[in-house]
């Protein structure tokens, strides 16, 4: 049992009761809409898999990572542990002196495991579903800004590092305040999810609509 169990019994068994509960009442809930719709995840007509299956199997991914390992779903932390390795590689002395590293040196972590497991999961549901795109450029992208790979990639990367440093800033990404903190009702987290939303209409609309 963890420190936080320790500290909160009465808290952790009233977690973990209702993480089983919430867990089994939401799978009930699916098989009833996919049984009264006729459909399944493989049969949901779009995408190859039904976004209310996915999304509520992530719902239960994520009361069973609090249940069992007492951690919350990120991937933001990824990134900066990325960043400590290849300092320790490249400027090792800088990089001890950083108080980030100080307090969390790189290592091999949960959430480090969490993004590659993401990135190997993604790929087999692509596979799996039969929607794997051998393509550089989405179709949407080239109709927009013709089929300039240099431009997406310049773009993308631009897009990341603010992305990356936005998540860092707010001390969560979307999967850290989107998924883990919205379902903890805390209210940082629903400002950050609320700001994610506001942020992308602010770019999608001049970057393809004008």
């Amino acid at each position: 049992m963890n420190s936080r169990a320790n500290r909160h019994p009465l808290g952790g068994s009233i977690l973990k009761s209702a993480s089983l509960i919430g867990t089994l009442a939401l799978l009930l809930l699916c098989a009833a809409a996919d049984a009264g719709a006729s459909m399944d995840a493989r049969d949901y007509p779009g995408a190859a898999w039904s976004p209310y299956f996915v999304g509520a199997a992530i719902g239960v991914l994520c009361w069973l990572t609090f249940y069992f390992s007492d951690e919350r779903i990120g991937a933001s932390s990824f990134y900066a542990q990325i960043a400590g390795f290849l300092g320790k590689v490249l400027t090792p002395r800088h990089t001890a002196t950083l108080a980030y590293f100080k307090e969390k040196p790189p290592s091999v972590s949960w959430e480090f495991v969490f993004v590659v497991a993401v990135i190997i999961g993604g790929a087999l549901g692509a596979l799996t579903g039969g929607e794997f795109a051998n393509e550089w450029l989405p179709p949407l992208w080239v109709a927009r800004f013709d089929d300039s790979i240099a431009l997406r990639a310049m773009v993308a990367f631009a897009g990341g590092m603010l992305m990356a440093f936005g998540a860092r800033l707010a001390g969560g990404c979307t999967s850290g305040h989107g998924i883990s903190g919205t379902l903890q009702l805390n209210l940082g987290s629903w400002i950050s999810v609320i700001c994610f939303f506001i942020g992308g209409v602010a770019v999608a609309i001049p970057l393809f609509k004008w």
